[in-house]
């Protein structure tokens, strides 16, 4: 079993799309990083290219579950549950390493409280598997990380310019509805991970739409 095990990891990591998700960390650490080169005006951009960062790493993540064999691997006897938690398993210390550099990248008199900005941080990093999570369940495309890359965008800009100002998630430190912001963030949180749980298993009866389609049109 513990030979299965290795050779299972080094097959699942060979899958894994890094080229796509190294270049959104990267990406994410050049957007962090300019807040070194924005002088006086790093006092208030420091958070918004932060959080930029955050949702460019995070775009790069919902690819991580694109696998181009994925119909011949749903034949094998290990349970999808598996197989997605071993690919998040191997990126989670990358994610971490990652958003210690970009925490780093930004001075400390201008970093934002660390616990706060890194709620939001996990909160999009499970939001972006969530995501990608229900297009494989739902879907029978081998790689749904473009469309689940636009919409997270979409969603991100939304909230920022027409969520309702009393549910705000986006807000400056020195506002006062800092702390209760992030209580939202953590029920966010919690809910795209319950949800990303939920969506892991494997569907109990699949309903092709084709079948439907004579019914719906007729």
């Amino acid at each position: 079993m513990p030979r299965l095990s290795g050779e299972l990891v080094v097959a699942v990591g060979r899958t894994l799309p890094l080229g796509l998700v190294g270049a959104a960390g990267a990406t994410g650490l050049l957007i962090a990083g300019l807040v070194r080169t924005t002088g006086e005006a790093g006092d208030w951009l420091a958070l918004p290219l932060l959080r930029a960062a955050i949702l460019a790493f995070a775009t790069g993540l919902v690819f991580l579950l694109d696998d181009p064999a994925r119909h011949t691997t749903a034949t094998v006897p290990i349970p999808r549950p598996v197989r997605i938690g071993l690919r998040v398993a191997l990126v989670a210390p990358a994610a971490a390493a990652w958003w210690t550099v970009a925490l780093l990248l930004v001075p400390a008199e201008l970093r934002p409280p660390v616990g706060d900005i890194t709620l939001e941080a996990g909160a999009a990093f499970a939001l972006a598997m969530t995501g990608a999570t229900a297009a494989v369940r739902f879907s029978e495309t081998p790689r749904p990380g473009p469309r689940v890359a636009s919409g997270l965008l979409t969603s991100a800009l939304l909230a920022l310019l027409f969520w309702p100002g009393r549910w705000a998630l986006f807000v400056p430190v020195e506002d006062e509805r800092w702390g209760v912001t992030h209580d939202r963030w953590a029920v966010v949180l919690a809910g795209a991970v319950l949800i990303g749980v939920l969506g892991v298993t494997e569907p109990l009866r699949r309903w092709p739409w084709r079948q439907f389609r004579p019914w719906l049109f007729r």
